[in-house]
């Protein structure tokens, strides 16, 4: 199959980011929060979670549930939970100073989710500090319950060391104030989200990945969603330094789906079709 243009929308796929302290271990010991669909399997064993944000949150609950024997480390020193909606009306004040948005209330993720195509013009180091700090991790109201004292924490700790003994993984945390700890267990879910990097789309060829202008890992993209490289496009996390944190969630697609359309149209109205319809007096003989 040939295209004139390409549009990559990989989502998270290939980005899962394990911290380098963990990677040395096999795979029976490690593994991304992203691999996990199903939990049974751990069921009476020993696992540490580590991360803060939702996927971390999520997954030590439901262990918890599934009766395995799990711990939660996170470098926050407090988790932050989403607040329960309240099924009451905001007055207009609340409206004004936090207006809703896609992405949530608050004047910051109104603007994430309503204008891309500003944040666009940003210079690159606010857009990348933006998108790095901007919507941190955080669980849903619904996980909190499952979490607060049912779940053993080890929050303000980072990791330090990783060995393999017997089978088991002893792991090293350390806190801001040197203190440090312990934990042993037979497997680690790494929860520590993704980290887009061109070099692991393997299944794009070396030459067109070296092609690819990119800044921090990420494709330096036109105010249309197009690559360095003429006809590819990307979308969804990859575009996130570009258009915003918004490209980090679904609601993204909107903007994303609008913005290539037009894009699109007018770059084929420009070139041959790449299949000529058969006229309506043919198709009738």
């Amino acid at each position: 199959m040939t295209a004139q243009q390409v549009v990559l929308a990989v989502g998270i796929t290939h980005f899962e980011n394990v911290p380098a302290g963990l990677a040395h271990l096999p795979p029976e010991n490690i593994s991304h929060s992203f691999r996990h669909h199903h939990l049974e399997v751990f069921k009476g064993h020993k696992v540490v979670v580590i991360g803060g944000g939702s996927s971390a949150l999520d997954l030590a609950g439901l262990l918890r549930e599934g009766d395995a024997d799990v711990h939660l480390v996170a470098r926050a020193k407090a988790l932050k939970f989403h607040n329960r909606p309240s099924g009451k009306p905001r007055s207009w004040w609340q409206r004004i100073r936090h207006p809703k948005s896609g992405l949530g209330p608050g004047m910051r993720s109104r603007f994430f989710a309503k204008a891309p195509g500003v944040f666009y013009h940003l210079p690159e180091r606010l857009r990348l500090e933006a998108v790095q700090r901007s919507l941190g991790p955080s669980g849903g109201w619904f996980i909190k319950e499952k979490i607060i004292r049912r779940v053993p924490l080890l929050l303000g700790y980072t990791l330090s060391q990783a060995n393999l003994q017997g089978g088991n993984v002893h792991l090293q945390f350390r806190a801001a104030d040197g203190g440090e700890r312990e934990i042993v267990a037979e497997h680690v879910i790494a929860a520590t989200g993704y980290k887009v990097d061109m070099g692991r789309l393997t299944f794009l060829s070396p030459e067109i990945r070296s092609k690819i202008e990119s800044v921090r890992g990420s494709p330096v993209l036109s105010s249309t969603f197009e690559s360095s490289v003429p006809g590819l496009y990307f979308v969804g996390v990859a575009a996130a330094n570009s258009f915003g944190p918004v490209m980090r969630f679904a609601f993204g697609a909107g903007y994303a789906a609008q913005t290539l359309t037009r894009a699109l149209r007018v770059s084929l109205s420009r070139g041959p079709a790449l299949v000529q319809a058969p006229s309506v007096e043919s198709t009738t003989k």
